[in-house]
């Protein structure tokens, strides 16, 4: 039997505002044949789709989540096609390039010579659709102006944020009139206001513009959920305003139908609803787009063009264009295209949006260069060794997204709630209005009763009018908004402001588990460690100079392969040190090795080399012992069977390992160490840095039950290692993170990904993820604590002690707050930088 390998695409939702709608746009692709797993998040207003090619296609989602009245916002493609002469090659185009999975609608036209194509990037390229088209034979390049390509997520955002902004300026314009209108008979306002401003039918011919023209979108997005079933945020405020509405126009043509009479018309509890409402959705529009600021600054580095050398010319093409093995050429102020090795030339470049190092790095020839950098001074040419999707930024770009798309487990009961609070809302609104009026307004009422913040007396209120005036404020002044964006945004937040201090989060649950570490242990060598050994100390004795017993100790290993040697070669290199060739050259295994130097023979190696030729060590094993409770290696050097000194070779600590630990411990967590070496070495450089467990002599394989063993303890436990030799440890760990990672993202297999090879971004990354779930934390404890106090309020539970109600508008004021307080609470991550991260920038600055 085969089975089909599943795809994944991630698609852009326009239209959706609370958890309801998440949960109906997650229900309609889950109803479409072929998908599999749907995650959509309200926040980035995006559906993570899994589905089998064969079965679901991207129209078949489209088409399910726009009957629902949401949008798959579409990238558009205008295509140049050649060669096509009748309306048969007309034909052949469209049904090739609509066969294509990530393709949604295409339109070809003869006369045009044109196609336009609407499709999505995740799943076709453009170049994929040009390269489709040439191969049936014609000519396909993309029709556009200049190079500059629309960000088809920022225009639908604006689009919704200008028909709010249009809607919120009819409602507040006409709407103020009402108010002014409702009001005239009270206080000052006889003085200023005439009084037929005041004629319940000029109210009403004011107040059916706003309901109709602003308000109608709560009308129709209510229907067209009702018609599949659903129900949403949308039903809530129809039902709101079309009641207020009802009332006001039954007590102005009807006053005895025991409503209230005609001094309790709701006009302006009609339109300052709408207004209210609008107000709250106009300024949802323009708040979350700005909690996923980061990952648009990360969008924006990705160059447009490049320079590339081609047949001896320096051509200006597409940076998608480029391929590998490319040279490319870039000049002073320029943004890098990809990413790739220097060739020739010499500059710095600013790589702070991509590892968050605030000093430009120099840059020579072999060294590596990340697309989207910037180049501040030289010019130098470059390989291109990665590009398009491959390219450091584009991975980073794909990680945040992902991570975006993905629920945090703290989320789980608040999409529970969410998910049934609409029909729960309205049940207990049902509950509300039977209780008022079978038992509470007989026992309860009074004719002095007054709506807050407003000059109505209820005296004329019958008990249907008063029991659904209080249903209504039920149905308003509930808010799922807030809860259903109270994690999401929070992550996404924390996500891009992860990203833009080079520290990757592969998940939502990823941050989480983060935030929640109890202990981290770190391998030693090439994380605590710089994973290469260098020359420690030389000591001299016989008459002999520290250079010169380096000197003869490099000549000696010169061509000796073991790392321990080529450390000492390199050491008395990087002194500027003459090195001789040696006469004759002998490898003693596991002991060292003897040559003949200028007819002297010489010896260099451990204790059991110097014993077996009868080396007397006496005066050199004082210092030899000390240099070993360092935890280094000692070689002695014998000229002509004398002691000629020691040379120690050590894998030096990084410059930030010790202050790493220092603040880890400060943070509250255990950290220990995994290593292969014998605990006397492991110990000492334990001691070095500070960590308060060793873990020695582990095999590599060893290293994933040692992790286990701690998590046995009930340890929350990270894992930091290189992310490949200790790969079973990262995954085992609760958290695993890959540190130094570069631009090689992709084959990380941490949890976590720090792309600089320095451990404060360990330290860094738990401080962003601790905030970032105190930032959810905040969020929920607001939006649960709103609706826990406002939802009683509203259904009149204070009303016998103090004969007030809330308003129908009050009601769209506190509930329109709800949701922005939890966006403009997430809006606070946007200025932070970590602690530790601020610290250095002080005391770089100092």
């Amino acid at each position: 039997m085969v089975v089909e390998i599943r795809k994944r695409a991630v698609l852009p939702v326009a239209g959706m505002t609370c958890a309801s709608c998440v949960a109906h746009v997650e229900e309609a692709l889950n109803d479409v044949r072929g998908v599999k797993n749907v995650v959509v998040n309200l926040a980035t207003g995006k559906a993570a789709v899994e589905y089998e090619p064969s079965l679901a296609t991207l129209a078949d989602m489209k088409k399910a989540v726009d009957e629902i009245g949401y949008e798959v916002v579409l990238a558009t493609a205008n295509l140049q096609v050649t060669g096509m002469t009748c309306a048969s090659c007309v034909e052949n185009v469209q049904k090739t390039v609509a066969s294509l999975p990530g393709v949604a609608k295409v339109v070809v036209n003869l006369a045009s010579e044109s196609a336009r194509v609407s499709y999505l990037p995740e799943i076709t390229s453009i170049s994929e659709i040009k390269k489709a088209v040439q191969e049936i034979g014609y000519g396909a390049v993309e029709r556009v102006e200049g190079q500059e390509a629309l960000d088809r997520e920022k225009e639908a955002r604006q689009r919704e944020i200008r028909r709010q902004l249009i809607n919120m300026i009819i409602a507040w314009s006409i709407g103020s009139l009402v108010m002014i209108g409702t009001f005239q008979p009270y206080w000052f306002l006889p003085n200023i206001v005439p009084e037929w401003m005041n004629n319940k039918v000029f109210l009403f011919l004011l107040t059916t513009p706003i309901v109709f023209g602003p308000g109608r979108q709560f009308f129709v997005n209510s229907w067209n959920g009702l018609k599949h079933g659903l129900t949403d945020m949308n039903l809530l405020y129809a039902t709101g305003i079309g009641a207020a509405y009802l009332i006001a126009i039954i007590n102005t043509f009807w006053p005895d139908a025991g409503f209230g009479g005609r001094e309790a018309t709701f006009y302006e509890a009609a339109a300052l609803l709408t207004a209210f409402i609008i107000l709250g959705r106009y300024l949802e529009a323009v708040t979350r787009g700005r909690t996923s600021e980061a990952i648009r600054r990360l969008m924006k580095l990705q160059p447009k063009l490049a320079r590339v050398l081609r047949d001896g010319q320096e051509l200006e093409i597409p940076a998608e264009e480029v391929m590998v093995d490319d040279i490319l050429a870039v000049r002073p102020g320029e943004a890098i295209p990809v990413d790739g090795l220097v060739t020739e030339g010499y500059s710095s470049v600013d790589q702070s949006m991509i590892t968050g190092e605030s000093i430009p790095v120099e840059k020579k020839a072999s060294d590596e260069v990340i697309g989207g950098t910037f180049n501040k001074t030289g010019a130098f040419k470059f390989r291109a060794t990665r590009v398009g999707k491959d390219t450091a930024l584009a991975q980073i770009i794909k990680l945040v997204e992902d991570a975006q798309t993905t629920k945090a487990p703290i989320q789980k009961l608040a999409d529970q709630v969410a998910g049934h609070f609409i029909l729960g809302v309205h049940a207990l609104a049902l509950g509300v209005f039977l209780f008022w009026f079978f038992v509470g307004y007989a026992n309860w009422f009074s004719p002095e009763s007054r709506l807050i913040l407003t000059p109505y007396l209820l005296t004329g209120m019958g008990v249907f009018g008063f029991a659904l005036l209080t249903s209504v404020t039920v149905l308003i002044i509930s808010c799922p908004c807030a809860v259903g964006l109270a994690t999401p945004s929070a992550v996404m937040a924390g996500s891009g402001k992860g990203a833009e201090h080079g520290i990757l989060f592969k998940g939502a649950d990823a941050m989480e588990a983060t935030a929640k570490l109890q202990a981290i242990i770190f391998d030693k060598t090439g994380t605590l460690t710089k994973g290469e050994p260098t020359v420690t100390d030389v000591v001299a004795s016989g008459g002999l100079s520290q250079e010169e017993i380096l000197r003869l100790a490099a000549a000696a290993e010169w061509h000796s392969e073991h790392p321990l040697g080529e450390a000492i070669v390199r050491g008395a290199q990087e002194r500027g040190l003459y090195l001789e060739d040696v006469d004759s050259f002998n490898a003693i295994p596991g002991h060292g090795v003897e040559v003949r130097l200028n007819g002297q023979s010489i010896l260099l190696g451990n204790r059991k080399l110097m014993a077996e030729r009868d080396v007397p060590l006496d005066g050199l094993l004082p210092q030899a012992e000390r240099l070993e409770q360092e935890g280094k290696t000692v070689m002695f050097l014998a000229m002509a069977g004398k002691p000629g000194g020691i040379v120690a070779v050590a894998d030096t600590l990084k410059e930030t390992s010790a202050q790493a630990v220092k603040e880890l411990h400060h943070m509250g967590l255990k950290v220990a160490m995994i290593t292969g070496d014998n605990r006397r070495t492991a110990e000492a450089i334990a001691q070095q840095v500070g960590i308060d467990r060793v873990l020695s002599e582990v095999l590599p394989e060893d290293k994933a039950n040692e992790v286990r063993k701690l998590q046995g303890e009930g340890l929350k436990v990270a894992m930091v290692g290189d992310g490949i030799n200790d790969a079973p440890a990262l995954a085992q760990a609760d958290v695993g993170i890959a540190i130094g990672s570069g631009t090689d993202i992709a084959k990380e297999t941490g949890h976590v990904i720090l792309i600089k090879d320095d451990l404060m971004d360990v330290v860094a990354a738990i401080q962003v993820a601790r905030q970032t779930l105190r930032l959810i934390k905040q969020n929920l404890g607001w939006a649960f604590g709103y609706n826990t106090l406002s939802i009683p309020i509203g259904a009149g539970l204070l009303y016998p002690f103090f004969a007030q109600m809330v308003s129908p508008e009050l009601a769209a004021l506190l509930m329109a707050i709800s949701s922005l307080s939890v966006t403009m609470n997430t809006l606070r991550m946007r200025g932070y930088v970590p602690p530790i991260r601020r610290r250095r920038l002080q005391e770089a600055m100092a």
